[in-house]
C-alpha cells in the first residue's frame, strides 16, 4: 500500500472486449469468471480497492453490428435497445498473466449476471467498460472498519489484503450460512467476523454486530457496502451517533432486497437529488 490515496475517478468509457479463459466455483453460490484475451493489454487498471467495471449484456433480437462498438451503439440505437450494464468489482487483475477475475454471486434464474455467470463456458465473450474506483484503505486511519455481504464482498476483502502488516480493525462479512464463507488474509490486529444469516434478509444481524462491537479509540476508516437496507442504517449510525467525517466514510447501497437492479438504480437517483434540494 501506498503512502496517498489515489484520487477517485468515475468509471471510464473505455470498451474492452474479452473472453471466458477459466470458471471457478468459490463456494455454492459465489462463482469467479476469469478474463483474459489480446484487449486486455490496454486495460487501465487503477489502485483501488474498489477498482469496478461494468459489464454489457446484449439484449435478444437487437443486432448491435459487428464489431461490437459501445460508441456507435450510444450515437445509433435507441435507449431501450442498449445493452443492459452491471457493475463487478475486479476481483483480482494480473498484468503479468494478461488475466481479470470477478466474482459473481449465483442463486438461481433471478437477475442478469447471475445466470450468465452460472452458465458462462470457456471462450465466451465479454465487453466491460471501465475500470472505475473511489477507496482504499486510508494509510492515516488509526484503524480500519469494513461491513459488507456479498455483493461487495470482493471489494471488502481486496480492501483486508491491502492492509499493511500493522494495521488494526474491524471486518464484519454477512453471507447466507458457513458454506458461503471464504479465506481471508488479515493482518493480526484486524478481527473478522463472519456472520450468517440464514433465511432474515433484513440486515438486522449485521447492523446489530456492527452497532454493538466495542468502538476502538482513533481515527478510523470506514468501507460499508451491500444491501441498501443495511447500509442506511449504518450510514446514520456512523455519521450521527459515531460523527464520522465524510472523508472517513466509503457507504454505498449495492442493492436493494425485493428490486430489479434498474428500479433501484432509479430510485437511488431519486433519493440523490431530493438530498440535492435538501441542502441548498
Amino acid at each position: 500500500m501506498t503512502a496517498n490515496q489515489p484520487t477517485p475517478v468515475k468509471r471510464s468509457p473505455r470498451q474492452t472486449r474479452l473472453e471466458v479463459v477459466d470458471v471457478v466455483d468459490l463456494t455454492p453460490r459465489m462463482r469467479r469468471i476469469v478474463l483474459g484475451g489480446s484487449e486486455l493489454a490496454s486495460f487501465a487498471a487503477n489502485d483501488f480497492a474498489d477498482q469496478y467495471v461494468k459489464l454489457l449484456f446484449r439484449q435478444p433480437g437487437v443486432d448491435y453490428g459487428e464489431p461490437f462498438d459501445i460508441g456507435f451503439v450510444r450515437e445509433n440505437l435507441p435507449r431501450a435497445d442498449h445493452p443492459v450494464p452491471r457493475t463487478y468489482t475486479v476481483r483480482y487483475f494480473d498484468a503479468d498473466r494478461a488475466l481479470l477475475a470477478l466474482d459473481f454471486v449465483v442463486h438461481g434464474d433471478e437477475g442478469i449476471a447471475g445466470p450468465w455467470a452460472a452458465t458462462a463456458h470457456k471462450g465466451d465473450e465479454v465487453i466491460l467498460l471501465g475500470p472505475g474506483g473511489a477507496y482504499s484503505p486510508s494509510p492515516a486511519a488509526d484503524w480500519h472498519l469494513i461491513v459488507a455481504d456479498e455483493s461487495a464482498l470482493p471489494a471488502a476483502l481486496n480492501a483486508v489484503e491491502a492492509l499493511p502488516d500493522t494495521a488494526r480493525g474491524q471486518v464484519f462479512l454477512e453471507v447466507a450460512d458457513q458454506t458461503e464463507e471464504q479465506p481471508v488474509d488479515a493482518p493480526s490486529g484486524v478481527d473478522v467476523v463472519w456472520l450468517h444469516r440464514g433465511a432474515d434478509p433484513t440486515g438486522s444481524m449485521i447492523v446489530n454486530a456492527v452497532t454493538s462491537a466495542p468502538w476502538p479509540a482513533g481515527r478510523v476508516h470506514a468501507f460499508v457496502h451491500g444491501e441498501a437496507g443495511f447500509v442506511r442504517k449504518l450510514r446514520t449510525h456512523l455519521r450521527e451517533d459515531r460523527e464520522l467525517a465524510s472523508d472517513q466514510l466509503s457507504i454505498s447501497g449495492y442493492w436493494r432486497a425485493g428490486k430489479t437492479d434498474e428500479v433501484f438504480r432509479e430510485e437511488k437517483r431519486a433519493e440523490k437529488m431530493q438530498q440535492a434540494k435538501a441542502t441548498t
